[in-house]
């Protein structure tokens, strides 16, 4: 079901559109989180390490493949919003092109250069034969990953948020399911977590697909939709390049941080991975309001509507900040209580590391949820060059952290590289915003 999001209150609209991208979102999280927790549980806190260390090369990863077809997707979502439905599909069938090709590149370099990654992020020796295998898999299954985050990004394009959660909580069950069987009955250990991660992701992508050709007949393709054409895949390529090049750029510093943390050894590991993902799950409201936001964007930009692009990006932001409030609130008081998912109360240096962490972040949050709105929305409106350059000030300020306080200070002190990155992050982005709506708005009001 398509969702217009060119007439009708702009609230409203983000929030009924923003609702299940959120818990979709949360349910995407879970495949690394129920890792973990299945991990942490059956096998001990060297396993959680193992798994945990590995989140931020796993965004590095799926984070690329994500903004790439993000990006492929404000194309379909701005011809949607224009009732160009023709050009629409010939851009489905281009992505799909480049989506194949990207896969096939990124699969055979990544299970070879798997170890040499992992030692320049000074993985531990005891872990690193846990961290290969649990990453091999991963890699391995690329094609699932690439393909449910294409399918899901042209379903949400169209204004379709819901259909992709169902399948993920489907999938997310299923992957709990198999943690326990791969682990507990047949003793695969670490690497048996990739192996249902991957399986659970294939079962979302053929779900997906089959409810696209079944419900969808604006998006069933044609022979002549797939007649290539490189100027059109360089139009995708605009956009999803930078899309794509902005998640790896802000994950090769998370990549930097998690280097440093490795050095104090497996309990900061753990402590600072159970931490960050709690973190996460949190805040993937604000994750959730971009995507919603670059969406909106999207089809109003299309529709001409900039004076609703304008109104809907200032109400998100009321909105984020509220929400920046709750999540302060909820890391101050229950967050060390929360790490219990993760690790038996016992575990208090764990515990210890991951309340450090929320102490020195928990401030942060209202600069993290502006980055998402002002990045997905200038996004939405066809730019992806300057969201790129925000990622680029914040890996700056990541690894200027880590180089200037790692090994010369306490674990708190490289702790400080998300708040610094986050409002890096936002010095190139809002001011082109709001350059950008004068430039355009100005343009809108003088036309009425």
């Amino acid at each position: 079901m398509t969702n217009d999001m060119t007439t009708g209150n702009p609230v409203k609209l983000i929030i009924r559109f923003m609702i299940p991208m959120c818990l979709g979102n949360i349910f995407q999280q879970f495949y690394n989180i129920a890792d973990s927790i299945v991990a942490g549980q059956f096998i001990g806190v060297d396993a959680l390490a193992a798994i945990g260390s590995t989140g931020s090369l796993i965004f590095l990863v799926t984070g690329w493949l994500n903004g790439l077809t993000s990006g492929f997707a404000i194309w379909v979502s701005q011809c949607f919003g224009a009732r160009k439905l023709d050009t629409m599909r010939h851009y489905v069938a281009m992505s799909i092109y480049l989506c194949v090709a990207f896969v096939a590149v990124m699969t055979v370099g990544l299970l070879i250069a798997n170890e040499p990654i992992l030692r320049l992020m000074n993985a531990p020796e005891e872990l690193l034969g846990d961290i290969k295998g649990y990453m091999t898999a991963i890699y391995a299954g690329l094609a699932v990953t690439c393909a449910y985050n294409a399918l899901a990004a042209v379903l949400r394009a169209l204004g379709d948020s819901r259909s992709p959660l169902y399948f993920l909580i489907i999938s997310a069950i299923i992957n709990v399911f198999l943690d326990i069987v791969f682990i507990v009955e047949f003793h695969m250990g670490v690497e048996g977590c990739g192996y249902a991660t991957v399986i659970a992701q294939g079962i979302s992508a053929v779900l997906c697909l089959g409810y696209i050709i079944k419900k969808f007949k604006v998006l069933r393709l044609r022979r002549e939709d797939f007649r290539i054409s490189l100027s059109s895949m360089r139009r995708l390529l605009a956009l999803g390049i930078p899309m794509g090049l902005q998640f790896s750029i802000t994950a090769i510093g998370t990549i930097i941080v998690q280097g440093a943390i490795n050095v104090y050894g497996a309990v900061y590991m753990a402590g600072f991975s159970a931490a960050g993902k709690i973190q996460n799950i949190i805040c993937t409201v604000f994750v959730s309001f971009g995507a919603t936001v670059a969406t909106y964007v999207g089809q109003n930009r299309g529709a001409g509507r900039m004076d609703r692009v304008k109104k809907g990006v200032y109400l998100t932001q009321l909105m984020i900040l509220v929400w920046s409030v709750v999540v302060i609130a909820v890391i101050h008081f229950l967050g060390r209580y929360m790490i219990y998912i993760f690790v038996n109360p016992s575990e208090t240096e764990v515990l210890a590391a991951a309340g450090t962490y929320f102490d020195v972040v928990g401030w942060a949050y209202p600069f993290l949820g502006s980055i998402y709105l002002y990045r997905n929305a200038l996004q939405g409106m066809g730019y992806g060059l300057v969201p790129m350059l925000g990622g680029i000030f914040e890996l700056a300020a990541r690894a200027g952290i880590v180089f200037f306080l790692a090994g010369k200070t306490s674990y708190a002190g490289v702790c400080l590289a998300d708040p610094a990155a986050w409002i890096a992050a936002l010095i190139p982005l809002i001011p082109y915003y709001f350059w950008m709506m004068r430039k355009k708005y100005g343009k809108y009001a003088a036309a009425k």
